[in-house]
């Protein structure tokens, strides 16, 4: 699952994605200005949903570093007791 989450994040995907679907759009004759609006909808969402998703796993990161230095603080603390 994280294998297709980072896939679906990729601005390189998003822009063959786009760049497929104009081509068609004007091959069938669809308005430029409708095209244009499109385009940069994707784009723009795709880079919102990349950002999301890579400071998921920054705070993500940290939370686990600080639950460790927890860990190992009561485990220290535990061993002087003993």
């Amino acid at each position: 699952m994280s294998t297709i989450i980072k896939k679906l994040s990729s601005r390189k995907l998003w822009a063959a994605v786009v760049g497929i679907a104009t081509g068609l759009g004007l091959v069938f004759g669809l308005d430029e200005g409708i095209i244009s609006t499109v385009s940069g909808a994707v784009v723009a969402v795709a880079s919102v949903v990349t950002y999301i998703i890579t400071e998921g796993k920054i705070d993500s990161a940290a939370v686990k570093k600080a639950v460790e230095g927890v860990q190992n603080a009561v485990e220290a603390i535990t061993k002087e007791g003993e």
